[in-house]
């Protein structure tokens, strides 16, 4: 009789405690709605390809039990599945573990942070808590919580079509950097001929060995023949005459006058004979320290450093003079060597080359590319408005100089103009083996990259392609939108208004320069301009750009009807039956 009492007492004293730890749990569970949830966006959004999560949580008084442990996960539901988030667990105050403490008679709070992946079925989904919580062995499920709605998609708007560069410039420029201005074809270019009448010293006689002398007949022969020829112009013949740097000033400016008639003399009888009409210019030099100078620094004459320190020092000629000539030895070095030299008068000759017209290089282009040069060649290419004709240039152009890494570069150009990186890319990757350390094919194979979505490739080809044209910065913008680096994908964008610039200003919180952008970029029909413009609006809560943009965004794209039914950019306006009069 006593065993069958204890039994009682202890099955009666089990079941107490059982029936205490439920009733805690299902208090917990009733109370539910009385925990706080601040989500961070209010809204879900995506930005860099995630979902990234905030939530704040704050639990009363007196509603922690205090032997309880509770594990909370966050799930965003949408059609077609779900996501779930890391899970979080907290405790009360007597469970021995080593999760974050809720007070009972206090409460309590915490902060959660996790990200997800973006997928196309979250940019209309519901993000709710699931809750679990245990009291020694009982366990009891919470009636899921709805805390926020998700996702806002309007990051993933890219248009991710990077710039490629064409092939048509000089290398560098006078500084050694890369110029987007300099183009190697000129269709005239200057040049010009030079030949020199040397005299004896302290003599303006001309001598019949110089007139005869060969720099002297071909420099008559090159200005005949730009009198003659229907393709040069000649722009101007000057004689300047000239006294080397020793002897009186006075002296040496009665001798460099006379040489300069002697030799003006010659040339205008020698061009006459030649039927060569044309104003000749005349002057002199008393004394040629330039030339002097010039001739020094490319010799090998001892003391030289010093004689030129003596030019800089001086600038009277008559001091220059004595100062040199204290140095005897190397004076008479200079006088055997360099001084003859000065003791002249330069004949020069100016002309202008012109080349062919546009309508003759388009011409020799298609029928005959092989007699244009590769300047030639690349420029005609550009006289084309039709890219297939242009690719059908540069395609000649490969076979006319196979070892210019232009040729296929170019073709790439065209096919990504074209919208065909992938035809694009074995073209770039031919161009790199001819010419591997050209910054402009990094660029052309980083768009190719970042056309495939691989990001961090294309950035590090970017860096190695800087310097090489404002595509670059351009290109290095959708990178930055990709990575959700809004501010500085506005700064690389600065020299464009486009979708993808309007965009990044969006992202950055500009509307106002987001829609000038927009508004600036001039492209018939094009559907994402008048989507975002609608985004800008319901962002503004100006409702008549928001719906005649939308209206013209659905019009040139009747695809945008079903997304922007989903999309929250516009949640306030579902139910509005001006929006719904767009969309359905």
């Amino acid at each position: 009789m006593k065993n069958f009492r204890l039994k009682t007492l202890i099955l009666f004293a089990l079941t107490a405690v059982l029936l205490s730890g439920c009733a805690g749990l299902k208090k917990m569970k009733k109370n539910a709605d009385q925990i706080q949830f601040k989500v961070t966006p209010e809204v879900l959004e995506t930005h860099a390809g995630e979902v990234d999560l905030t939530v704040d949580g704050r639990f009363p008084v007196k509603y922690f039990d205090k032997k309880a442990t509770l594990t909370a996960t966050p799930v965003l539901k949408y059609d077609g599945g779900q996501t779930n988030f890391s899970p979080v667990s907290l405790q009360g105050e007597k469970v021995q573990g080593n999760n974050r403490v809720i007070s009972y008679n206090a409460g309590g709070t915490y902060s959660y942070k996790d990200a997800a992946d973006f997928k196309e079925g979250m940019r209309k989904s519901e993000l709710f808590v699931n809750i679990t919580a245990s009291k020694g062995a009982k366990t009891l499920d919470f009636d899921p919580i709805k805390i926020a709605d998700g996702v806002i998609a309007t990051s993933t708007m890219v248009a991710n079509f990077p710039k490629a560069i064409l092939g048509v410039r000089r290398e560098v420029n006078n500084s050694g950097k890369y110029d987007p201005n300099i183009d190697p074809f000129q269709r005239i270019v200057p040049d010009e001929m030079l030949a020199d009448i040397h005299y004896l010293i302290n003599r303006a006689n001309i001598r019949n060995e110089e007139i005869t002398a060969e720099d002297v007949t071909a420099y008559l022969q090159y200005t005949q023949k730009a009198n003659e020829e229907e393709r040069i112009d000649l722009k101007g013949v000057e004689v300047s005459a000239y006294a080397s740097p020793d002897g009186s000033i006075d002296f040496n400016t009665e001798l460099a006058g006379k040489r300069k008639d002697t030799s003006s003399d010659f040339l205008a009888g020698r061009l006459k004979e030649l039927g060569v009409d044309v104003n000749l210019r005349t002057k002199y030099t008393p004394e040629d320290w330039d030339g002097f100078r010039e001739k020094l620094e490319q010799s090998n004459i001892q003391d030289k450093e010093l004689i030129l320190r003596v030019l800089s020092m001086y600038s009277d000629p008559e001091v220059r003079e004595r100062e040199i000539r204290n140095l005897s030895e190397t004076f008479t070095e200079l006088a055997e060597t360099i001084l003859p030299e000065l003791r002249r008068a330069k004949l020069l000759t100016s002309v202008e080359l012109i080349g062919k017209t546009d309508e003759e290089l388009k011409a020799m282009a298609k029928s005959d590319p092989a007699s244009l040069n590769p300047a030639e060649l690349l420029y005609a290419a550009t006289l084309f408005e039709d890219l297939n004709e242009q690719l059908s240039i540069y395609n000649s152009f490969i076979k006319v100089y196979p070892s210019d890494w232009r040729g296929p570069n170019n073709a790439g150009y065209v096919l990504v103009k074209q919208m065909k990186y992938n035809e694009a890319k074995p073209l770039f990757e031919k161009a790199e083996t001819l010419k591997n350390d050209e910054p402009i094919v990094k660029n052309n194979l980083g768009a190719v990259a970042l056309y495939e979505n691989k990001v961090a490739e294309a950035e590090t080809l970017f860096g190695a392609a800087s310097g090489s044209g404002k595509e670059v910065n351009y290109n290095l913008g959708i990178v930055s939108l990709k990575k959700a680096n809004y501010d500085q994908a506005v700064r690389y964008f600065s020299d464009f208004q486009d979708v993808n610039t309007g965009l990044a200003k969006i992202l950055a919180g500009d509307n106002n320069g987001a829609l000038r952008d927009l508004e600036a970029f001039v492209r018939p029909n094009c559907f994402m301009k008048e989507y975002l413009k609608a985004v800008i609006g319901a962002r503004t809560a100006r409702e008549n750009l928001l719906f005649e943009s939308l209206g013209k965004a659905v019009e040139y794209n009747a695809d945008m009807k079903a997304k922007a039914k989903t999309d929250l950019e516009f949640a306030k306006y579902f139910n509005n039956p001006r929006f719904q009069g767009i969309v359905n």
